[in-house]
């Protein structure tokens, strides 16, 4: 049986300034699971990684993505109360 939840997902949303830096949203603080939250115009084109307003660099940021998809193995139901029979 399906469950339907009443939560919707929302993405973040982008935002540009005058100057042309692109920024990134979600809840009022810099995040961005799919890229940098903040690419700034200019010389200096540094991205920047956030992730719920806190800034990450480049390595912890993909850690964090890596670790974000799927049940861990412990929460998965299919496992619980079977053995394997061959």
């Amino acid at each position: 049986m399906e469950q339907k939840s009443n939560h919707k997902y929302t993405p973040s949303k982008k935002l540009t300034k005058a100057d042309g830096t692109i920024a990134y949203v979600f809840d009022n603080k810099l995040h961005n699971w799919d890229g940098p939250a903040l690419i700034p115009e200019g010389e200096n084109r540094k991205r920047e990684y956030y992730l719920n307003g806190i800034q990450k660099t480049e390595e912890e940021w993909r850690q964090a993505r890596k670790e974000r998809e799927g049940l861990p193995w412990y929460k998965n139901p299919g496992l619980k109360g079977q053995t394997n029979r061959f």
